[in-house]
């Protein structure tokens, strides 16, 4: 692995990134809705990706086919989430207001702090992404076709499952439910499951390279904030706040992450 290139493409990438994220963070100071850091945190893979791809000296099938994976990936999850947030663009969402009102006089302050702190998160989870991109070997391992396999799974997924709760949203009828339809009638979280199948594919992938054992550091730190921080908590106290019971009934009988059992 060569030092200088990676310390390089990480540099180049963490500029990147909070450049994005300092004009994105001005843009929602206007609106009054931080929610728009969540688009264009998945819009950062793709950047990183693009930088990797022109300047990562790996073997270019390789690069092509990771760089490919993650720009789908990113750009899929950040115009899903960009399509959602523009329907109510000036009304923040609940979890970031929640956040705001916490943090109270030096809400914005912290904010611009937070999202600074996303931008660097893009870069330490793309540990995977300069791994593998550095690797010149002009094969593909076995391991690297294992983790575009579990990638192409777990991306279509998420996508099934976003799509489902879109669906079940539409329906007038069902205001104040909760989705059990589907995916979600065997996980309350599967797109955050899929998410997370996603970062472990890139893990897999990267074991294809050298040092590829360090890309755990990725969908490990996805799990805990998936688990204990960001992801799960904040959504299911959001859901509790706004269905009550019907989410307490639901919490019962359904399994909080793997889609593929359901509580009797």
């Amino acid at each position: 692995m060569d030092s200088h290139s990676i310390y390089s493409l990480v540099i180049y990438s963490l500029i990147a990134c909070c450049v994005i994220m300092f004009f994105v963070w001005l843009w929602s100071y206007k609106i009054k809705n931080a929610g728009v850091v969540d688009i264009f945190w998945s819009y950062n893979f793709p950047v990183i990706a693009i930088i990797l791809l022109l300047l990562a000296p790996g073997f270019e099938t390789r690069r092509l086919l990771l760089c490919s994976m993650v720009i789908i990936a990113g750009a899929r999850l950040g115009t899903h989430l960009a399509i959602r947030i523009f329907k109510h663009l000036h009304e923040e969402e609940p979890r970031y207001a929640q956040i705001r009102k916490e943090w109270g006089a030096n809400a914005e302050p912290k904010m611009a702090g937070f999202f600074q702190m996303q931008a660097a998160s893009n870069v330490l989870l793309a540990i995977p992404f300069f791994i593998s991109a550095l690797n010149t070997s002009p094969e593909l391992s076995p391991l690297e076709y294992a983790g575009a396999g579990l990638w192409l799974i777990s991306v279509l997924g998420e996508a099934t499952a976003d799509q489902q709760l879109a669906n079940f949203k539409k329906n007038p009828a069902n205001k104040g439910k909760v989705c059990d339809t589907g995916l979600w009638g065997y996980s309350r979280h599967p797109n955050y499951f899929f998410e997370w199948l996603m970062w472990f594919s890139y893990f897999v992938f990267a074991l294809g390279s050298p040092y590829g054992y360090i890309a755990i550091v990725s969908p490990a730190i996805i799990l805990y904030l998936l688990l204990k921080v960001t992801g799960i908590p904040m959504t299911e106290q959001q859901s509790l706040r706004t269905k009550g019971e019907a989410f307490k009934k639901y919490q019962q009988q359904v399994s909080v992450f793997v889609p593929w059992f359901r509580k009797e």
